[in-house]
């Protein structure tokens, strides 16, 4: 709701979001997640491998294969997001310097 806020109040304004998978989460369960934040008009993605910080954390259920992020990617980009990150070691700050000028290039456009 607070993304779907600031959207309306700002729809220039450059949205993202991101999620970590490893923890048990199906391939439609994800869809259903990239579905709900295109919904609310989020621009950018990032999807990034869970990977357990310590004993007392949850521990990763399965680890995704390079292709299976490049797949996710690709599905997440057919819904419209102006710029998706997918990868293991993908986090909320990958390569942000390029996630930002990149949907404000297509908001202009």
């Amino acid at each position: 709701a607070l993304l779907r806020h600031v959207k309306t109040l700002a729809p220039h304004m450059v949205s993202k979001s991101g999620l970590m998978v490893g923890l048990g989460e199906t391939e439609e369960e994800l869809l259903e997640v990239f579905r709900n934040m295109r919904a609310h008009n989020i621009d950018v993605l990032t999807v990034g491998q869970y990977l357990r910080p310590s004993k007392k954390h949850a521990e990763v259920v399965r680890y995704y294969r390079p292709e299976e992020f490049v797949e996710l990617k690709q599905k997440a980009m057919a819904m419209g997001f102006g710029h998706v990150e997918a990868g293991p070691l993908v986090r909320s700050s990958y390569h942000a310097d390029e996630q930002v000028p990149a949907r404000k290039s297509l908001l202009a456009g």
